[in-house]
């Protein structure tokens, strides 16, 4: 279940990171920009993880998954609230369609997904002996 999880976040990261070119780098915070990328770098980097089996991958998941699934939340979802927002409710003349919603919402979801699949992968292998 990792790996398919794995496969959908990166996949849904694609879409949204496309909504965000399409939409330009000018309608966003240097804060945003910076933390996108900073989130992504790790995103990629856990996903990777995951596809070479390394041992430490399902809990890299988690911890990067809920946190990430959390800031998207924040970042894209609530009204502007700091440098750190790029809203989407109220926003005008940032170019935010129904496919911004949606591919900053997919990816919200494969980000809690990627991380229940790495807490319970993480867990089985706990239990084992």
């Amino acid at each position: 279940m990792l790996r398919w999880t794995a496969l959908l976040y990166a996949v849904a990261w694609a879409v949204h990171t496309g909504d965000h070119i399409r939409r330009g780098t000018s309608v966003i915070t240097v804060e945003v920009s910076v933390l996108g990328t900073i989130a992504a770098v790790l995103q990629l980097l856990v996903v990777g993880s995951v596809f070479l089996r390394w041992r430490w991958a399902p809990l890299a998941a988690a911890a990067i998954g809920f946190p990430d699934a959390v800031g998207i939340a924040a970042v894209h979802l609530l009204p502007r609230w700091s440098a750190f927002s790029d809203a989407f409710p109220g926003s005008h003349g940032t170019g935010v369609t129904a496919f911004s919603w949606f591919a900053a919402s997919l990816e919200i979801a494969a980000a809690l997904l990627f991380a229940i699949a790495g807490a319970v992968a993480w867990r089985r292998s706990r239990d084992q002996p």
